[in-house]
């Protein structure tokens, strides 16, 4: 059984930066992908960054350069540091992983929702 138990996120002022983890089991394919999504009340939940465990990463326009996904293999742990961060940054955020495996595709981002295993939403509110 896949389970995705995300941790962190808070409250901070605009520039500030937060660290999401997420803690994954379960995994039974040699390869996988993780990732981050968030939503905002009203909107569609949204694509962050995504890491596979050979170690490609994709982040969506957004965030480059100021987000930075890792990943612990050994340790099953997933990482999202969010640096100088701004309003339009707040969100609820998951930590996500496709059903059946897989390297994260081009497309895994626009995927429908039930193709996924989620963690529980975290908080994260950004204030200017």
């Amino acid at each position: 059984q896949v389970l995705l138990a995300a941790l962190g996120g808070g409250s901070v002022q605009s520039g500030g930066s937060l660290r999401l983890s997420c803690q994954f089991s379960g995994f039974i394919y040699p390869q996988y992908c993780v990732g981050w999504f968030r939503q905002v009340p009203g909107k569609e939940r949204e694509g962050v960054a995504s890491i596979s465990n050979d170690d490609t990463v994709k982040y969506a326009e957004a965030v480059k350069g100021r987000f930075t996904i890792s990943l612990d293999n050994k340790k099953k742990f997933l990482h999202l540091q969010m640096d100088d961060l701004a309003p339009d940054d707040t969100a609820t955020y998951y930590c996500a992983a496709p059903k059946g495996g897989g390297l994260c595709s081009e497309a895994w981002f626009a995927r429908e929702i039930s193709s996924n295993y989620w963690s529980q939403g975290r908080q994260v509110a950004v204030s200017s």
